[in-house]
Formats: C-alpha cells, structure tokens, sequence
C-alpha cells in the first residue's frame, strides 16, 4: 500500500515539475522575443527552465555513466540538449527536454493503463475469510486459515480458499479464473476453487488447502512472476540495442565533426545535424513497447482462462509442429459412464444393472461408482453377505440365496462360465448370477465436447501433427484417436514411456518447430517437464502437474489451446509491426536528420512520437476481445 502512495506522490512531483517547467520555458521565449533583456538573464531563464524539465534525465544519464551504461536516451538527450546551449540554441535546447518530458508521460499513461488493466483482471485476491469457529463467525486474513477448518462465504463475496462445500447452493462467477462468463452451480460435495465470486447463496466450506497453495495464490504468483521470463524477440532487442546505439552515436559524432574538416559548411551546423541524429536514434520506441506486447499478451491469455508463465512459452505457442495429448481428463472428461448394457439368458437390462450395482456397491472404485450411478437407487446393505474381492478378476458377493459374480473375463473363466464376449469399446463388467452369465455392461469414459473441433482447429492452424499418449487400454486409444482423427496414438504406457515416445517425437520436429504436452494428473508431470511448452489441465489438473507445465488452461477444455495460439499469434504480429514501423521511421528521420532537413523538433517526434505510437499498438493485446 505503501508503494502505491510512494508511486502516486512521485507522479505528482514531476507532473508539478513539469508544469513549472513549462511556464518558466513559456517566460523565457516571452523574455527573450518581446523584450529583448541582457543575454545572460535569458540563459539563466532557460537554464532554471531545463534543470526544472531535463535534470532528472540528466541526472540518471550521470549515474548510468559511473555505472558503465553508458548509451541509453538519458544519454542520449543529454548530450544532444546540452550540445544546443554550447552551440546558444537555448529554446530548441529547453524545448527538446519539455517536448520529450510530455511525451514520456503519455507513454506512462499508455503504460500504466495496460497494467491496470491486467491488475484489474487478476484482482481476485480475497480481502477476508469468514471463519466458522465454536459456533461463532469471525472475520480473519486467509493466510491464517488451516486445513480442515470450516468457512463461511455470503453472496457477493469471493471464495478465500479451495475446499469442499459441506452446506448450501451457490451460482459461482469464475470469469477471473476461467474467462467463461457462464455462472457455474455449486452444491454439497463440490470443489470450490478460490478467487470465485458467489453470485447467490451461502456456502459452507470445509477448507482443503492452505492459502499459500490455493489457486488463487497461484494464479497472482504466476501473473506476477510471467514477465520475468523474456521472449526470445525481447532478448533481439536487448542485444540489438547494445550494438545499435554505440553505432549512431559514433556516426553523430562523425557527422559533426567530418564535413566541416574538409570545409563543408559551418561547425555549428553540422554539430547542430549531429546532436538532431543522437535525439533521433533513440531506440525506447522498441526498449519500451516489445516487452510492453508480451506483458499485454500474456494479460490477454488470461482473460482467456489461459495462464502462460513468460513470454518465452507466449512466442514458443507461435511455432507448435506436434502436439501431444494425455487421454483422460485432457480428450475425455475423466468421467466413467455406463455406455451399454447388454443382458443374456434371459435376464432384462434393469435386473442385470441391479444385481451389478449390488456387488459393486461396497467399493470406491470409479468403474463401480458408475454402475451405482446409472442404477440411480440405494442399495439395502442388509441383503448383502459373504462379500469377497478377488484381486485382477472381480467381486463375488451373495444377495439374499443368490450367488453373483462382476468382474472381467477371467473371473468367468476361472468359475468355468460359459459367457459371450463384448467387443465393444471400453471397460467391460461380466455378470453371472448362480455361474450362468446374465451379461456384461460397458463403461467409458466421455470424450469432451470440444475435443473434436479443437484438433480440427489445430490443424488449420499448420499444427503438423496430433499425438495421444495413454496408459489406458491400445484398442480404447485407438477407438478414440480414429473418433478425433489423431494422427498417431500409443496406449497402455507408463509415465516413463510417456516420455521416451516424447523424445522419440523431438526428432520428428521440424527446424524451428517446438513440441506441446497437454497432460492433467500427476503422471503427467515428468512429459510436461521435458516438451518445448508443458500446458496443464488446470480446473482438475493435479497441482504437480500445474507446477510443472508452462501453461495452464483453466477451463479444462482442449479448446483453450486454439485461444492460447491466436492470442500468441496476434501478440507476436503486433510486436513486429512496433519493430518494422519504428526502425523504419527512425531511418528515415535519421537520414533527414544527416542532410539537414530535420530540425530538433522533429527529431524529438520522431523518437517519443514513435515509441508513444508503438507503445498504444502493444495495449491492443490485451484490449481484444476475440
């Protein structure tokens, strides 16, 4: 908070600097035009005038040098205004300094509007938790809160921390996580994730993990510590700045100093061309407005519900070749759902998906879960006797005076039941009642809405080829890869192979290409870690896996990437275009500038004009909406 003040005060002080500036620089053209006072008078007017708007610059100029960094605009416009007093052009000189002072505010003001931007779209720190403690509701900082205790969130308020709701029935706006604008419904038993504002309701939360490792922590860590990480093209320009601006200021200097040598013109022009070529050369146009397009790039992605860790795997995006997919929970929705049921023997469907539900129901696992869903009613335990797992085949339990049997093929074939196997795709449940087979019911897991137009996306978008990578059954895989129209898929592997068929895949890249993982479980993590970008499933990814990835996509929908790309896409053409359109105005101005054609003014518009024009280019990054 502090900071913020701090900040606030110091724009202050140099907005009153600059207005005092100006109005003593506007009482010495007024002095030196009109009344024509002693010379010396008219200096120390335009002197008072220049340290009051140029001192700072001058200033920062002095300790850079000490510092050894020694070509940057503070030198630069140092050199070149104190060149025009030696030379007695004292209101150019001022002018200068007050032109380029106005013009670093509108890039301040350009600036700042981009970030608050981004500030405003990940201010979804919670203020307060309201803790539920010996029947009393206390008002604390999240930080404080610990695992297990129980949370009140009222409507209007923002869930302080993940957990699990115990009591009530919400709508949650989860637009700062997820950048969907649809309410979601939370209810008993739901997973609640932090920063979601509770539209209705009152919520009971029995907290699940501290604040530290909540998602909104996460989230604000991630946005907070993106731009650290440099792009590649913001690398280019670093680099290029450091040979550029020794170059120009060595041709200045023989510009200055050359044509008069050999009696071309007077000194005072053609110092005065050589100081109007340092102004112009200036590269703050580029310094200021690239990284200012990744930062907004990245502000963009996340208004998408996709975070991307640095601008490093924002530009890594624009160069996809191969992309890789984990199958459940990334193409699939992870959730098992009874898909067939087919009865035998004379047993109906209802009796065959009620004698399963009743073996199945003392166990957790997801393939029982889903019968017991699909049967939709309570199991009476009592019926229940001599309950048994028989590990790799199945169940074997009694219901009432009949003996049932669920599991896979082999616990048929141990028991010695004659039984018609199922081809069809997914996990399969064998029922026998008495050793006579009543039939089989098949589970799969959904493939997600999406998935289908994502891949059909990515391939417009010169993505050369789509992997899924699995640990489940080869002839699941290959049932949905064909569904998907993936272009290579490889089941029943381990994590470990997980990545050998990565590095098998790094070979197959083109040039330039990079390769992307997009996994959600905790297996996921070491092939996350290895591919060019690690893109994680972020709404039910396990946190390992968010850890690792260098993207998260918070909606868990494949779709997501297609966003992550454009936006990548269109950050990246913007960039150039700042890069293209400054260096090409600043060649032109500066070869005016060389010939005489260009004045100080114009030199001064050329350096803050352009990098003002570029710096408004980068804010339309994040200022897109589609």
């Amino acid at each position: 908070m502090c900071d913020q003040y701090c900040e606030k005060d110091e724009e202050k002080r140099e907005k009153i600097k600059l207005i005092a500036g100006a109005a003593v620089f506007a009482a010495g053209i007024i002095i030196d035009y009109i009344f024509e006072l002693n010379q010396y008078v008219i200096l120390a007017v335009f002197i008072a005038a220049y340290l009051l708007l140029g001192g700072g610059v001058v200033l920062r100029a002095a300790k850079n040098l000490i510092r050894g960094q020694i070509f940057d605009e503070n030198f630069l416009m140092s050199v070149a205004t104190i060149g025009a007093f030696v030379i007695g052009e004292y209101p150019e000189a001022v002018g200068v300094m007050l032109f380029y002072q106005v013009g670093e505010m509108f890039q301040e003001m350009a600036v700042s509007k981009s970030k608050r931007s981004i500030t405003a779209l990940m201010d979804i720190r919670p203020d307060f938790a309201n803790l539920k403690k010996d029947g009393e509701i206390l008002k604390v900082a999240p930080e404080s809160v610990s695992i297990g205790s129980v949370i009140i969130v009222k409507p209007g308020e923002k869930i302080p921390l993940d957990g699990e709701v115990t009591e009530g029935e919400a709508m949650l706006d989860t637009a700062a996580l997820t950048g969907e604008s649809v309410p979601r419904k939370a209810r008993a038993g739901d997973s609640v994730l932090s920063g979601c504002i509770n539209q209705n309701g009152v919520l009971t939360i029995k907290v699940t993990k501290t604040f530290g490792q909540s998602t909104v922590a996460k989230i604000i860590d991630l946005v907070e510590n993106a731009s650290n990480k440099k792009a590649p093209t913001e690398n280019f320009i670093t680099s290029f700045s450091r040979y550029y601006t020794p170059v120009v200021v060595g041709l200045a200097a023989l510009i200055a100093v050359i044509p008069p040598l050999f009696g071309f013109g007077h000194w005072a022009e053609w110092v005065n061309r050589g100081l109007i070529f340092l102004v112009i050369s200036c590269p703050c146009a580029l310094v200021i407005s690239i990284p200012l397009g990744f930062f907004g790039g990245i502000g963009g992605a996340s208004r998408r519900g996709v975070l991307v860790k640095g601008g490093n795997f924002l530009e890594a995006l624009n160069n996809l070749d191969i992309v890789v997919f984990d199958k459940t929970g990334t193409l699939t929705k992870g959730v098992f759902k009874v898909t067939n049921i087919k009865s035998a023997n004379g047993w109906s469907n209802e009796q065959l998906l009620e004698y399963a539900a009743k073996a199945e129901s003392f166990s957790n696992h997801p393939i029982a879960l889903s019968i017991l869903k699909a049967y939709g009613r309570d199991v009476e335990k009592s019926e229940l006797s001599a309950y048994s797992e028989i590990a790799g085949h199945g169940i074997s339990v009694k219901v009432n005076d009949k003996t049932i049997l669920a599991g896979n093929s082999k616990l048929m074939t141990a028991n010695g039941i004659s039984f018609t196997e199922t081809h069809d795709i997914g996990t399969k449940v064998y029922v026998a009642v008495d050793n006579v087979f009543a039939g089989c019911i098949v589970i799969s897991d959904e493939v997600k809405e999406d998935s289908k137009a994502a891949i059909a996306a990515l391939k417009t978008r010169g993505i050369r080829k789509t992997v899924m990578l699995t640990g489940d059954d080869p002839v699941i895989a290959r049932a949905i890869a064909e569904e998907l129209k993936l272009d290579e898929c490889y089941g029943g592997l381990l994590p470990g192979e997980k990545v050998e068929k990565v590095e098998t895949l790094f070979g197959q890249k083109r040039a330039k290409g990079k390769l992307a993982f997009i996994g959600d479980g905790i297996n996921d993590a070491p092939v996350l870690a290895r591919a060019d970008v690690g893109i994680a499933m972020g709404g039910l990814g396990s946190d390992a896996a968010i850890e690792a990835a260098d993207v998260v996509l918070m909606t868990d929908e494949p779709s997501k990437l297609v966003d992550a790309i454009n936006v990548a896409r269109f950050t990246k053409r913007i960039v150039w275009q700042n890069i293209i359109f400054a260096l090409g105005i600043k060649c032109v101005f500066l070869a005016l500038g060389a010939f005489g054609v260009a004045s100080m003014w114009e030199a001064v518009f050329a350096d803050v004009g352009v990098a003002l024009l570029a710096i408004l280019n980068a804010t339309r990054v994040i200022n897109r909406r589609k």
